[in-house]
């Protein structure tokens, strides 16, 4: 299934020079009067090597079609993260490597996608956006509306995200699985 290269999430399983390739990291990067493009760290499936590559915006992706299971995401445990399949109630345990970025969403109960290549997990698709609580940034500004202006928040996974100024401590918020992006209040 072909997709735009700007709709790579962190966990998909796509085919990149006849190889099946892991989606580790995307950053969306527009520099200066060039074109934007889509900066992704892979890792091959079959060798299990790490590269970077670079995907213009307009460049289509092959989503490898995978057997996908809806998993609520447990806890974790040092590197092991406990996923559980909610129908049979059967425990899968996945490494961070294998999840890179992806790890700095997964909160208790969200449902995800595992994908699944004869029978091995090798991937997860995370949904749009996550909703994450707000454990560390500066005091907000009660007189601050919604601006150009950012200050950095340290979410409840470690991932840290530029947010408005009105912001504080202890607040749910939406978060860009795909970009690592402040979206609303949740």
């Amino acid at each position: 299934m072909a997709i735009p290269a700007t709709q790579m999430r962190p966990g998909m399983i796509i085919k990149h020079n006849d190889q099946l390739h892991l989606v580790f990291k995307v950053e969306h990067r527009t520099p200066g009067n060039l074109r934007a493009f889509i900066q992704a760290k892979l890792r091959n499936l079959k060798s299990g090597s790490m590269f970077e590559h670079r995907f213009r915006s307009a460049d289509s992706i092959e989503k490898v079609s995978v057997d996908e299971v809806t998993m609520e995401y447990l806890y974790n445990d040092g590197d092991d993260y406990y996923f559980m399949n909610p129908t049979d109630f059967e425990q899968t345990i996945l490494k961070s490597e294998m999840l890179g970025d992806a790890v700095e969403y997964l909160t208790p109960n969200i449902q995800i996608q595992i994908s699944y290549i004869d029978g091995q997990p090798v991937g997860i698709d995370l949904p749009t956006y996550v909703e994450l609580t707000v454990v560390e940034t500066e005091p907000g500004l009660k007189s601050a509306t919604a601006s150009s202006v950012t200050k950095p928040a340290k979410m409840e996974t470690g991932l840290v995200v530029q947010v408005p100024p009105f912001i504080n401590e202890g607040e749910k918020i939406r978060v860009d699985t795909s970009e690592g992006t402040y979206m609303s209040r949740a």
